[in-house]
Order: C-alpha cells, then sequence, then structure tokens
C-alpha cells in the first residue's frame, strides 16, 4: 500500500510539475525524481532527438498494436473448435510482397530523419566559438583556442561542500561557461582512457579518445545551468565526472572572458603568448654567410664528382 501512495504521488507531480514550477527551474536542465520522459529540448540537436524518438514511438506503437491485434484475430478465428480442419495453404503471393515490402517502407521512413540528423549533429561550419575539451581521470579540461587559450580544469564539487541548491554528483566547479544562441564547436579527445561528453538537455554526447580529435557541435537557446557527465566507464571515480555548463548572453560572456583570463593566468593555466626574439644584425649576416658558404661547398662538391664521372667514362 505504501508503495503505490509513492507511485500515486509521483505520477501526479508529474502531472503538475509543468503546471507548476516556471521555466527558469534549474531542475529542467537536470534529471528529475521520477522523470519518465527525456529531458526538455534547450538546444536545436536535442530538438531533433526528441522528434525522431516520438516519430518512431508512434511507429513502433502501431507495429505493436498490428501485430498483437492480429495474434489475438489468429488465436480467435482458427482456434480448434472454430476451425477442426485446418487448411493446406502454404503461400499467399499477395501477403509475402506485402510483408516484404512494407518493413522495407517503414524502415527507409525511419532512416531518412535517422541519417539526417545524425549529419545535422556531426559538426557546424561556421562556428561563433571553438572549445577544446580534454577528459582527465576524474575531471575535464576546457580549452578556448580563439580566446586566448585560456584553459581551466573542471572538478566535482564534493558532497560536503554543496550550497543549496545544487545538485549531488553533478555540479562542478568551474563550470564551463558559453554564450547563448551561438554555434559552439566542440573539439574532444582525451589524457588517458576513454571519456564521453554528454549532456542530455543540450542533446550533446561524444567520446572523447586518447591520440584523437572528435568533433561535435551546440546551441543553447536560453540562459541556465544545464548538467551532464561522463557516461562511459573510466575506471574508479567515473561517476565523479560531473559537467555543468552555465549558458549566459554574449555580453554577460565578455564580461566572464575578461576575468577568466586574468584568473587563470594568475593560476598558470593560460599560456603565455610566443615571444619573438629578434635577431642583431650581424647575426643575421653570419646566418646569410654561413648558408652561401654551405652552398658554394655543395656545389663544388656537385661539380667536383661530375667531373670526375666524365673522366672515368674516357679512360673506359
Amino acid at each position: 500500500m505504501q508503495v503505490y501512495r509513492r507511485l500515486h504521488a509521483a505520477f501526479i507531480a508529474t502531472l503538475l510539475a509543468p503546471v507548476l514550477l516556471p521555466a527558469s527551474v534549474a531542475y529542467a536542465q537536470a534529471p528529475r525524481p521520477w522523470e519518465m520522459d527525456m529531458q526538455p529540448a534547450f538546444s536545436p540537436v536535442k530538438q531533433q532527438i526528441i522528434d525522431l524518438h516520438d516519430l518512431v514511438l508512434v511507429i513502433i506503437t502501431l507495429i505493436t498494436l498490428f501485430v498483437g491485434g492480429l495474434l489475438a484475430w489468429v488465436m480467435w478465428r482458427y482456434n480448434a473448435q472454430r476451425n477442426p480442419v485446418p487448411t493446406q495453404t502454404t503461400h499467399n503471393t499477395v501477403i509475402e510482397i506485402l510483408w516484404t515490402v512494407i518493413p522495407v517502407l517503414i524502415l527507409v521512413i525511419i532512416a531518412i530523419p535517422s541519417f539526417r540528423l545524425i549529419y545535422y549533429e556531426d559538426r557546424t561550419y561556421d562556428p561563433d566559438l571553438t572549445i577544446k575539451v580534454t577528459g582527465h581521470q576524474w575531471y575535464w579540461e576546457y580549452t578556448y583556442p580563439d580566446k586566448g587559450n585560456i584553459d581551466f580544469s573542471s572538478y566535482i564539487v564534493p558532497g560536503d561542500q554543496l550550497k543549496p541548491g545544487q545538485p549531488r554528483l553533478l555540479t562542478a566547479n568551474p563550470p564551463l561557461v558559453v554564450p547563448v544562441n551561438k554555434n559552439i564547436r566542440i573539439l574532444e579527445t582525451s589524457g588517458d582512457v576513454i571519456h564521453s561528453w554528454f549532456i542530455p538537455s543540450l542533446g550533446v554526447q561524444r567520446y572523447a579518445i586518447p591520440g584523437r580529435i572528435i568533433e561535435t557541435w551546440m546551441r543553447v537557446d536560453k540562459p541556465g545551468t544545464y548538467y551532464g557527465e561522463c557516461n562511459q566507464i573510466c575506471g574508479t571515480n567515473h561517476s565523479r565526472m560531473p559537467i555543468e555548463v552555465r549558458a549566459v548572453p554574449e555580453q554577460e560572456f565578455e564580461t566572464w572572458l575578461v576575468q577568466a583570463k586574468k584568473q587563470f593566468a594568475a593560476n598558470g593555466t593560460v599560456p603565455p603568448p610566443p615571444v619573438v626574439v629578434p635577431q642583431p644584425p650581424a647575426v643575421a649576416q653570419d646566418h646569410q654567410a654561413g648558408t652561401l658558404q654551405a652552398a658554394t661547398l655543395q656545389a663544388g662538391t656537385l661539380q667536383t664528382g661530375t667531373l670526375q664521372t666524365a673522366a672515368n667514362e674516357v679512360r673506359h
């Protein structure tokens, strides 16, 4: 009875949650207790994933109802009492053509949006921002190569250090900060073993493989905090690799960039720009003289070798 009450309360809470909770609540971007559907979409890729899921769900539901109804009708129509003398029919050309052609058409209907989605979520050709994601045991390293090579590592926040409202095992410090409504190229790799960068509400999931760069992309539609985690078993602390993405307006993102360059440069995590040391004129002249001398010696060696070869031919 207690289990039934809990299930009933969870069902009622699931139905009333969209009405009682505002759209900006953080739980909309993270898993919720007793959640039975996918997380809401906050990116165009995730929206297309949900659309494909709904399409396939309708198709398999119709197939299940049709096959179940057909089996029930066969058991009722052709049982031993209603059909004491079984038919001797072994082939039916029309039915055999139908049960071959119809499944092929169903697979084509599923394959077309599937392939379109695969290519759509593969990469973006006009990125506004590039972020390199490197997986380590057991934390994430984020690099902004086109924003001064800002580089920092993001670790899990222990349970005893969580603030009110921060979800356990999902809160990371510092979070990855991105601008909203911008196409963001994600380059993923790993420094040790295979990891996987997975954010359900943004529709992002790619493996991070050592020695390889794998590309994907995302575009966050609304400001907020989005949570994910490594979903590839990568060792003892696999469950301690959360992903926290904070999406902010573009102006706020530019402000964060200025602060981040100072903060992470002070921590020694931003590599300094390359320093070009000019050569004195005398050193440059000596270098040119040495180059000319080497070329002259090489030419002389070639000429000597040619003359010696010609002399040997005359001698023979």
